[in-house]
């Protein structure tokens, strides 16, 4: 079987290749910067354009869609996740590809979020396009990764202060998110899959503040309420799966990925 993972060389798409190489299945990379990993096939391209795309879809039998951009703007992130996934299952129609798998995030429809929204619509587009054209598609949402943390931290950091967003997440690890999409993309079911979730709810300032102990960081974590609607989900768990919906739960705990952090700050060894 060869599996395409559009996005691969990326915080979910570096652990999703290695699964996928470890379970034996073929697998080609696309990436604008043309990266790879040990093992697997690197190919040049870009989704927001549509360069190298249908060459990318020669002989694939399902392609896993984790890309990303780090652009909030709904504007411009609408055009790129809509656009590529339109870019990319009309590839797939022409070269015969059967199968495709998206990564998105639990709760997105219950957050005033623009970027959110952006996710929304590519959801959308796969659902409309991959219909039509006669591709299998299926959606698997996922709460925060156990990297979000530390990923704000390195946004909003402003000297010895962390201003933190406060949010109500059950953080999930990437190894558990690879883990979904590889089976996700031998499966045959259509949709959104069961949601992904870790195996505890975290609140996110402790999780800034566990990072930063752990990398032997100092700073000050201040709880940021945001205001209005986006505030109000967030710290009521909307990121969360939903009572009552069909969940799978990750089986690695936050602690253990705080174990593969390195110490850098004045905490870290100097031996």
């Amino acid at each position: 079987m060869r599996v395409l993972v559009v996005g691969g060389t990326g915080t979910a798409g570096g652990p999703t290749v290695a699964e996928l190489l470890r379970r034996g299945v073929e697998v080609h990379v696309l990436s604008r910067s043309g990266g790879g990993a040990p093992g697997a096939v690197a190919l040049r391209g870009d989704i927001g354009t549509g360069a190298g795309v249908a060459k990318a879809m020669t002989g694939v039998d399902a392609v896993i869609d984790v890309s990303n951009i780090t652009i909030m703007n709904e504007k411009v992130a609408t055009p790129f996740f809509a656009g590529s996934t339109r870019r990319l299952v009309a590839a797939e129609a022409d070269a015969g590809v059967r199968r495709h798998v998206l990564l998105s995030i639990v709760g997105i429809e219950l957050v005033p979020n623009g970027y959110y929204r952006a996710k929304l619509a590519q959801e959308g587009a796969l659902t409309a396009d991959a219909s039509a054209a006669g591709v299998s598609g299926a959606i698997q949402r996922s709460t925060q990764f156990h990297e979000f943390a530390a990923q704000l931290i390195a946004r909003l950091r402003r000297g010895p202060l962390v201003p933190m967003p406060m949010a109500s997440l059950q953080p999930v690890s990437t190894l558990d998110v690879a883990a979904a999409l590889a089976d996700a993309a031998t499966s045959a079911a259509d949709g959104r899959l069961p949601d992904l979730a870790g195996p505890e709810t975290l609140q996110l300032t402790a999780m800034a503040r566990a990072v930063l102990d752990a990398r032997g960081e100092g700073g000050f974590v201040a709880p940021l309420p945001l205001p209005g609607g986006l505030g109000r989900a967030m710290r009521s768990g909307a990121l969360r799966p939903a009572w009552g919906t069909p969940i799978r739960l990750g089986q690695v705990r936050f602690e253990e990925y705080l174990g593969t952090l390195q110490r850098t700050g004045p905490l870290a060894s100097t031996s």
